[in-house]
């Protein structure tokens, strides 16, 4: 069947994006029993606690409790599982939480609300709660992070013992069996990808006895290193993950000598966007599971520590969450390039896995599956790399002569990556005839330090010429239409797009989805653990206001000569909504074509189904009216302001 691009008929609905869907994220063994968090779209995004023992699944924390931190804003390590008990923290108060088998009504162990606690740890053998704590009780000030200590038996009034403080941010603290402390450290302007301190200290044998702060000392990290995710063997020694190579690799400290695990060109780590993230666990004294990302592509094995070799386990996936074992055992939420994300447990004595949940429940067939081609394109800094989705619907084809129209996707972050993975979203568009770019632009993790770097100082410029170089690149090799080349991107990655669309004249269509117009205003007005985030991105402030002022797409929409639509929550913290609006209303006074949806009740991203469904077809929408294709779908009106008919 021939049809023009963007018009194929598709069964992949808004709806479906949504319908069945299930996030799933922290998997966490406590002996055999097997923990988790999932959230429904159509549950308003509601994150719960769940338990697989033996056969039996549970949800261990009911509406209306939601497990989410905020601290940092981005949260992580909400919940901690061991000795047949769970610690949680609710989103709705902040609060803590106990569930267990004699307590199945959460029981409330915190009582402050302006206390948040991540990346929470339980060791029920020292009756403990250790975790990061961010203090929002003086509003004249930033929050204030430390390492708290309590004990699960009090109550909650009782006051957190504080173990470590002073420093600006903190991360991944954990306690070994003879009571030593390890934990990450950092201070402003540094972020975790940048410069951070692994840090030991002694807890003495009560609590009660701590007079103030543990005395710390340096294991590793510093200037130019970043140092993450500490674990403690059982033979006392401590495994940790370090760039100090370039790549994020496996390391071991034995209280005389760091030694490296498994040297090689991979990330051992993602970027610590979140508290609690354990990219490997430990399986014995001589044996981790891991997982290790090349080029976008990540792997899962057993890392032998006493030889350095390292086996891959065959599963199909490419993609994988954080890892967790019950010494047998592993654990790892699984992406695959032609199915929804998976849980799944992996015995490697037998190679038989198991899936516990799957994030959709639709399939989708494999007609429609348009499998990612891995691309590179060169760059005044070296290659750039990406990955191209072409149109792909069964038989349906385009007219002789026809290039289809693509989107590029400017990832988030922006120090984050694009993996190939199956993503509904991407295969709605493919679907219908609309190419997709997913660049990971320099700057992006994946490719080492050296690569993450080109970012430095250079964040709207980098990023938007990688963007538009590729977008070039790809209607050169006659995969895309010059003439309807688009580009797409949420908070960071909205930024880009709305840089490139005032900087560049590559694109002829943008959509930002909660995207920073006004990178001075972040600076000035942003959360404590990005409030010095574009120290290294752009240049301090306000020395640098000059530069700021330059690459605030705010303060160019007299160059932007593309179609605009603007999809923004009304309750972001992190891009306040009066950004997209300062941006629409300019766009508006100089007669630019340009259309605003703002969602009431949504934050930074967007949780609730309805929300997510009507962005998507706005989008269509818009991409239909400025492309000039009529799309098969049934879709709700847009108003575009200022557009002109296509001719």
């Amino acid at each position: 069947m021939t049809r023009p691009y963007g018009s194929w008929p598709s069964p992949l609905s808004a709806e479906s994006l949504t319908e069945g869907a299930l996030g799933l994220d922290e998997a966490q063994y406590d002996g055999t029993d097997l923990h988790w968090l999932q959230a429904r779209p159509t549950d308003g995004g509601r994150v719960s606690l769940w338990r697989r023992s033996g056969n039996r699944d549970t949800e261990l924390t009911p509406a209306p409790f939601n497990v989410r931190s905020r601290v940092h804003e981005y949260g992580g390590g909400a919940f901690a599982a061991s000795g047949g008990m769970a610690v949680f923290s609710n989103f709705t108060d902040n609060l803590l939480y106990l569930v267990s088998d004699r307590i199945q009504t959460p029981r409330r162990l915190t009582g402050d609300s302006a206390l948040r606690y991540a990346a929470l740890r339980i060791h029920p053998e020292a009756g403990l709660i250790i975790a990061i704590r961010e203090d929002h009780r003086r509003d004249d000030r930033e929050p204030v992070n430390t390492v708290i200590a309590r004990r699960i038996a009090d109550g909650p009034d009782a006051e957190d013992v504080v173990l470590c403080s002073g420093a600006d941010f903190y991360a991944a603290p954990e306690l070994s069996a003879d009571g030593r402390l390890a934990w990450v450290e950092w201070d402003h302007p540094n972020m975790p990808w940048d410069s951070t301190r692994l840090m030991m200290a002694e807890l003495p044998d009560e609590l009660s006895t701590l007079t103030g702060p543990l005395q710390p000392r340096l294991v590793a990290g510093g200037s130019e290193e970043s140092v993450v995710v500490p674990r403690w063997l059982p033979d006392g020694s401590l495994i940790f993950v370090s760039d100090r190579t370039d790549w994020w690799n496996l390391y071991r400290y034995d209280g005389g000598r760091v030694a490296a695990l498994h040297p090689q060109d991979a990330e051992f780590a993602p970027p610590q966007w979140n508290l609690g993230r354990r990219p490997y666990a430990i399986i014995d004294d001589d044996h981790l599971a891991c997982t290790w990302n090349i080029g976008n592509r990540s792997h899962l094995g057993i890392l032998a520590l006493s030889s350095g070799e390292l086996t891959e386990l065959p599963t199909g996936a490419t993609s994988f969450g954080p890892v967790t074992t019950d010494g047998i055992r592993i654990a790892t939420i699984a992406g695959y390039l032609d199915r929804p994300a998976e849980l799944i447990v992996i015995d490697p004595t037998s190679a038989g896995t198991t899936v516990i949940r799957r994030a959709g429940e639709s399939v989708v067939p494999a007609e429609l599956i348009s499998e990612p081609v891995e691309v590179s394109w060169e760059s005044e800094a070296g290659p750039v790399y990406g990955w191209f989705y072409p149109p792909r619907n069964g038989d349906l084809r385009a007219p002789d002569g026809e290039l289809p129209p693509m989107i590029t996707l400017s990832h988030g972050g922006p120090t984050s990556g694009s993996a190939p993975h199956f993503d509904p979203e991407i295969l709605f568009w493919t679907s219908r005839g609309i190419a997709v770019l997913d660049v990971n632009y320099g700057g992006s993790t994946g490719y080492g330090r050296r690569y993450r770097e080109r970012l430095r100082n250079n964040w709207g410029i980098v990023d938007v010429t990688d963007c538009a170089a590729g977008a070039a690149a790809m209607a050169d090799r006659g995969r895309a239409d010059p003439d309807r080349l688009a580009i797409m991107g949420g908070s960071a990655g909205g930024y880009t797009t709305l840089r490139a669309l005032t900087a560049t004249s590559t694109f002829t269509a943008g959509i930002s989805l909660y995207g920073i117009a006004d990178i001075t205003a972040l600076a000035t007005d942003t959360h404590k653990f990005e409030s010095r985030y574009l120290d290294s991105l752009v240049g301090p402030y306000p020395e640098a206001a000059d530069r700021y002022a330059d690459r605030s797409p705010i303060n160019h929409v007299d160059q932007l000569t593309a179609p605009i639509l603007l999809l923004q929550g009304a309750d972001d913290k992190v891009v306040p909504p009066n950004q997209a609006e300062t941006f629409a209303a300019a766009a508006r006074s100089k007669g630019l074509p340009v259309a605003m949806i703002i969602y009431p009740g949504e934050g930074h991203g967007f949780r609730r189904s309805e929300n997510i469904v009507d962005s998507v077809q706005a989008s269509l929408s818009f991409l239909g009216r400025v492309f000039g294709f009529t799309p098969d779908d049934d879709l709700p009106a847009l108003e575009i302001e200022n557009l002109q008919p296509v001719r």
